[in-house]
């Protein structure tokens, strides 16, 4: 999809983190809240993709590296001047451009490219990705008009009344088509209720402009979370975690109890093998088939062969060999090879 790109926003602070770490450095299933997100619009297709930072931009660069271009936002005024910050990095691109927030580690690829077949399917010029919410409290809501079209997004503090029972709600990502974005990009004001240039007012100008702008229902609501604090955190955690190990079940894997398993995101588990409780399991981790892992367990950055079992012991940074039985209650230092005793 050489036409698809991703402007991916990445400058907030997170205050209510109370962190020295920047917001989308903080991690969940092992990894930062960015790295999902840049992994799932990859995966969807997007390419040359632009990361923008500011608070901790150092930090934050590091870890973008080379994987896409890199816009500084140096102070914060909003989303929309946040996405404006790409317009020269992306001043040559004719397409499609996905606009994600780096703090929604639970977004995947596969509905991604479903969103972005969708807007192109409707000839839009715009299309936000809204979610059903029993409690929409804090979100911006969608405005539909007859056609069943987007009319507008309104923020929660400056909605009315009647619009805050509205129980659609923005999740923050977007396709636009470009040159177009930027070009409306410049002509917003911030007269609102926080004094921002806010993105959701892009849609509003689309739809003067006589452009159609159309919103597309995720029937996920887990997978667009925003993450703003440590509570959101733990839950984002907790959901990544569920998802986890529901694949690694499908795929063959026995897990004795997931209320005390956690595993990371890049952990490779071979079918047939047993996770016991109280396992954790972190890193490059892989572990054969025929395996016995824990109970009381934690690995990291382990390679196991065919068949071996751990139980009661903490490996870092080892390797067991095919039907290696680990003495319980030892920790194993870094680059030890575990024999078949």
């Amino acid at each position: 999809m050489a036409n698809l790109t991703a402007v991916i926003l990445a400058a907030g602070k997170g205050t209510r983190m109370k962190s020295k770490l920047p917001k989308v450095l903080h991690k969940v299933g092992g990894h930062p809240m960015l790295e999902h997100v840049m992994d799932a619009a990859e995966a969807a297709g997007c390419r040359n993709n632009v990361v923008v930072i500011g608070h901790g931009a150092d930090l934050v660069r590091e870890l973008v590296g080379n994987r896409a271009q890199i816009a500084l936002q140096a102070e914060q005024l909003g989303t929309g001047h946040a996405v404006l910050q790409a317009a020269d990095t992306l001043r040559d691109f004719t397409g499609t451009v996905m606009i994600l927030c780096g703090d929604t580690p639970l977004l995947e690829a596969e509905e991604l490219r479903k969103f972005y077949e969708a807007h192109v399917k409707s000839g839009a010029s715009a299309t936000v990705m809204s979610a059903m919410m029993e409690d929409p409290f804090g979100y911006g809501r969608i405005l539909r008009d007859e056609k069943g079209d987007v009319a507008g997004i309104v923020e929660e503090k400056d909605a009315a009344p009647e619009q805050k029972k509205i129980k659609e709600i923005n999740t923050g990502n977007y396709c636009v088509e470009a040159p177009l974005l930027f070009e409306v990009l410049k002509t917003l004001g911030n007269d609102n209720a926080q004094g921002e240039y806010y993105l959701t007012d892009v849609l509003a100008k689309l739809r003067g402009m006589g452009k159609k702008v159309g919103g597309v229902v995720t029937a996920d609501s887990e997978m667009i979370m925003g993450v703003n604090s440590r509570r959101q955190l733990a839950v984002a955690e907790s959901v990544m975690n569920r998802r986890i190990l529901e694949r690694l079940m499908d795929e063959g894997v026995t897990i004795m109890d997931p209320a005390s398993t956690f595993i990371e995101k890049s952990v490779k588990i071979e079918p047939d093998t047993v996770i016991y409780p109280f396992t954790w399991l972190q890193g490059e981790t892989a572990i054969g088939e025929d395996s016995e892992i824990g109970p009381n367990v934690r690995m990291k950055n382990v390679k196991t062969e065919k068949g071996c079992r751990v139980q009661f012991a903490y490996v870092c940074d080892c390797e067991v060999k095919k039907g290696a039985e680990p003495r319980p209650f030892v920790q194993y230092s870094p680059a030890f090879v575990l024999e078949n005793e």
